[in-house]
């Protein structure tokens, strides 16, 4: 039969803890065969020892030990982010049923009073680290989780920055003029929108994500214009005035182009940005004072992206 040798590396550690050098050898010739094995004579050790690398997988803690008892370390391991999970048994000769009441309560995982049997010790060391093992198992995954989801949001933002872009690109191939006016436009929009946003009136409304979304709608203001006919997007001189009624006609057709990509999803949510963005390139044009167009909005009746 083939003997399986488990690489060091592999092995749980456990720290031990106790002020008497001969309980520490008792334990760590016990638990040294089948763990790696650290071991502290006194509190302040033993919290250092439980943030060093290799982190212990469990501590066995002597109660009653000078300067520092058992139970000061157990709440200061508690009440360390770094040691706090790390699960204790006590082990001590203090065999009344209050102690170990105490001991529990205190927070130990469980409590084995000397002179303790090797093979029960043993059995009960084990019992501890395999909930541990299962803990340290779902945290990894919960941790590989929330890696995975924010690297899957990174990259959705991502492609969705670059479909901005594409589209902005798009609207600047038709027209050149259109692509310097979308830079400095979104460039605008975001100073604005940062100055209006220390304003009392408009704190609540323009919160960091909202300034953000303005800011990278902003680019698909003049989106229609690649519905624009050619003879009348690109001549040169005045437009006349039925060009002119073509030319505004490119707010309504971004606009529309924009609420047609919202209705081809299924689910709605997530979908506030191309909300903003149809706001935008409808109304970019509106004036204050009702003279723009394509609905001759006046004041606050213009929607506050486009204003």
């Amino acid at each position: 039969m083939t003997e399986t040798h488990i690489h060091p590396a592999e092995l749980k550690t456990i720290l031990i803890v106790d002020d008497t050098p001969d309980n520490l050898t008792i334990l760590g010739e016990l638990l040294m065969p089948h763990y790696n094995v650290k071991i502290a004579n006194n509190g302040m050790r033993a919290l250092i020892s439980a943030e060093c690398e290799p982190a212990p997988d469990l501590i066995l803690l002597d109660i009653m030990m000078p300067e520092m008892d058992g139970h000061e370390v157990l709440r200061r391991l508690k009440s360390n982010p770094k040691t706090q999970s790390i699960p204790v048994i006590f082990i001590s000769a203090l065999n009344e049923e209050h102690d170990e009441t105490h001991g529990l309560e205190s927070g130990a995982v469980d409590y084995i009073t000397k002179p303790f049997k090797p093979a029960i010790a043993l059995a009960r060391v084990k019992a501890q680290l395999e909930p541990k093992t299962a803990r340290d198992l779902l945290q990894n995954s919960n941790t590989w989780l929330e890696n995975e989801v924010a690297r899957r949001m990174r990259q959705n933002q991502m492609i969705q920055d670059v479909s901005i872009r594409a589209l902005a690109k798009l609207a600047e191939a038709r027209d050149n003029e259109t692509g310097n006016h979308i830079l400095r436009t979104q460039a605008y929009v975001q100073i604005l929108a940062e100055e209006l946003a220390g304003h009392p009136r408009y704190g609540k409304v323009l919160t960091a994500e909202t300034v953000t979304l303005y800011t990278k709608a902003a680019p698909l203001h003049d989106i229609g214009k690649v519905g624009i006919p050619d003879q009348v997007l690109h001549k040169p001189g005045k437009h006349t005035s039925e060009e002119w009624e073509i030319m505004k006609t490119h707010a309504q057709i971004g606009a529309n182009a924009i609420w047609e990509a919202i209705q081809d999803q299924s689910d709605q949510d997530g979908l506030s940005f191309l909300h903003i963005a149809m706001e935008i390139a409808a109304h970019h044009h509106e004036k204050w004072d009702g003279s723009g167009y394509p609905n001759g909005l006046a004041g606050e009746d213009i929607p506050f992206a486009a204003g």
